[in-house]
């Protein structure tokens, strides 16, 4: 499902037109964006987490060149979702 796919199913389901429904996700994008890069988590009860994981420094070797590099530590999105969530995915 793409998000123009998510846009037709909410404006369709709704009665909002599509592009107050776009503006409205892409706000909703952005805002979690925004709240991932100020180490802030996002709950959605119910639904899941979008959560910020910290990467440890590591060592990883350059095939090509035969050679090591160091990857510093960095953080990564992730998303966790309710326990809800996976077992109604799981049925």
């Amino acid at each position: 499902m793409t998000k123009a796919d998510i846009v037709n199913e909410i404006a369709r389901n709704t009665g909002i037109d599509k592009a107050t429904v776009l503006t409205t996700l892409e706000a909703f994008m952005d805002s979690v964006k925004e709240s991932l890069s100020n180490d802030e988590n996002v709950y959605l009860r119910g639904f899941g987490s979008f959560i910020v994981k910290k990467r440890a420094q590591k060592t990883a070797r350059n095939i090509s060149k035969n050679t090591t590099i160091i990857i510093p530590e960095h953080n990564i999105p992730a998303f966790k979702p309710a326990k809800t969530f996976t077992l109604s995915v799981k049925k």
